[in-house]
């Protein structure tokens, strides 16, 4: 049953990467918005409210978590689109197993995600930043980067069943927005009001971004946070993924 589970999976990952090569624009744009962030708040608005040390370092990690969690509305279109326009209705009559569908474009992207790291990873090495802590390190921050993605993937992905509708998708992925806006991404915790700075370092994303701080040897780090860093993608994804993986399976039958 696994095998034909990974099998199903597989095969619907590589439809969606079939999409890549139709739609390339939106791929492009996917990888493109999150270094115009970056040379935004780097250079044009500035910022570094409440940090020690050079604002740069401080502000990659933040924007590599950014970018992580948000992003999540070409997934929650095309799970929209799929069920809108009866393509889910056409897999019911194949032997494929639940869930194969959301798993093929999870699947898709995260690697369309790693694509993004890689690539605003490059641009902020060409602005002169430098991470510090060792190959190892540098694997860590990566890994818990993309293991927030995929948290916050399977979140987005049971919004999307939730809402039914493309149209309403736009609404729906508002409610991710706090998530990467009342974090320590862009400024410290500390320069802020006592409650909005305590609610900031309680954000998953804070937590996540702080410990890649961490792992990078970068401004705004605290090796307390690495466990945090870990047990809230889990303890969402423990949450979410068979929240979303059962709803589409009754919705599918």
């Amino acid at each position: 049953m696994r095998t034909y589970a990974l099998t199903d999976s597989w095969t619907m990952t590589r439809r969606e990467l079939a999409h890549w090569a139709r739609q390339p624009g939106r791929l492009v744009v996917g990888l493109v918005f999150p270094v115009m962030l970056l040379l935004m708040f780097g250079y044009l608005v500035g910022g570094g409210r409440g940090v020690s040390g050079d604002y740069l370092d401080y502000l990659m990690p933040g924007m590599l978590a950014l970018t992580m969690a948000f992003g999540l509305e070409g997934t929650m279109l095309a799970v929209t689109q799929d069920l809108d326009k009866g393509v889910v209705d056409r897999f019911r009559s194949l032997p494929m197993a639940d869930g194969a569908v959301l798993v093929g474009r999870s699947a898709a992207d995260m690697l369309q995600s790693a694509v993004g790291l890689a690539v605003l990873i490059v641009m902020g090495l060409a602005l002169g930043w430098r991470p510090e802590g060792g190959p190892g390190a540098f694997l860590g921050a990566v890994g818990l980067l993309l293991l927030f993605r995929f948290a916050m993937l399977w979140i987005g992905i049971q919004l999307a069943l939730v809402a039914g509708k493309p149209e309403m998708v736009q609404a729906v992925q508002i409610l991710v927005w706090p998530v990467g806006f009342f974090s320590n991404a862009l400024a410290a915790p500390e320069s802020m009001p006592g409650w909005l700075g305590t609610a900031v370092a309680w954000n998953p994303m804070s937590r996540t971004a702080t410990a890649v701080r961490e792992l990078f040897g970068g401004p705004g780090a605290d090796p307390g946070h690495l466990w945090a860093a870990v047990a809230w993608p889990v303890a969402l994804l423990a949450v979410f993924f068979p929240l979303a993986v059962r709803k589409f399976a009754r919705m599918s039958h």
